[in-house]
């Protein structure tokens, strides 16, 4: 495990979880623009699918808790800035769902 601390420049056992959490974080976005892509070359369209926007939500939590962590203000504020966008893209999009259900439904 010294190695594998070495390449990622962390001297603890805590800090190499934190930076996995972070690795696992930004492959949560990398998941949803392989997703976005994969949508829109089956629609022979672009498509974003709603699981886009949960990949980006995990994503962005996860990323700004390693920010925080990290006490980067930078990464935080465009982290914080993003979750709610993320949240928001979902909020309407259910929002629309309900509206457009019938009192059966």
């Amino acid at each position: 495990m010294d190695w594998l601390m070495a390449i990622l420049h962390v001297e603890t056992v805590t800090e190499l979880w934190w930076v996995v959490f972070g690795l696992l974080a930004q492959l949560m976005f990398t998941a949803r623009f392989l997703l976005q892509w994969i949508a829109s070359e089956r629609a022979k369209d672009s498509v974003m699918p709603v699981a886009f926007w949960y990949f980006s939500l995990a994503g962005g939590v996860m990323l700004l808790t390693y920010a925080l962590y990290r006490r980067d203000p930078v990464f935080v504020l465009g982290q914080s800035l993003g979750v709610v966008i993320y949240a928001r893209n979902l909020w309407l999009i259910y929002a629309k769902r309900r509206v457009g259900q019938t009192p059966s439904e």
